[in-house]
């Protein structure tokens, strides 16, 4: 149930988007930020996951490191004065939707709890669904 209240602030920045015009902008630029985040955290769950089973080939450090950089490069636009928070969020959700693909490619070398898989997939559908829908706003 935690793991699946990790959609709750997308949700929230999401209803303030909608329902309120003044802060719409606050809204989506906290989305934003919040889907780097999870993002890079998701990284460094899959960080640990090498460090736990003992993991020594590099593979996994590097795409560990991916979604930090990722989620980086996705808020330089703000910083540089590019369109922004639109695009940002249409990659962020992408890469969110796309993050159990490489936690299944992950646990055919390092054994996940049982039911990590499909909380992955739950938790990455909400969280990237709701991000790609601030991108109608």
């Amino acid at each position: 149930m935690l793991g699946l209240a990790g959609i709750l602030p997308q949700a929230f920045c999401l209803a303030i988007a909608i329902f309120s015009l003044s802060y719409q902008s606050a809204g989506l630029t906290a989305g934003c930020f919040y889907a780097a985040i999870i993002l890079s955290f998701l990284g460094g769950l899959w960080w640990m996951a090498g460090l736990l089973s003992g993991e020594t080939r590099p593979w996994i450090y590097l795409l560990a490191i991916g979604p930090s950089l990722a989620g980086w490069a996705a808020l330089l636009p703000m910083v540089i004065g590019w369109p922004w928070p639109r695009p940002s969020l249409i990659a962020l959700a992408l890469m969110l939707l796309v993050s159990p693909i490489v936690d299944l490619i992950i646990s055919r070398h390092i054994i996940f709890p049982r039911a990590w898989l499909r909380l992955r997939v739950a938790m990455a559908t909400g969280l990237g669904s709701l991000t790609l829908a601030m991108t109608f706003l």
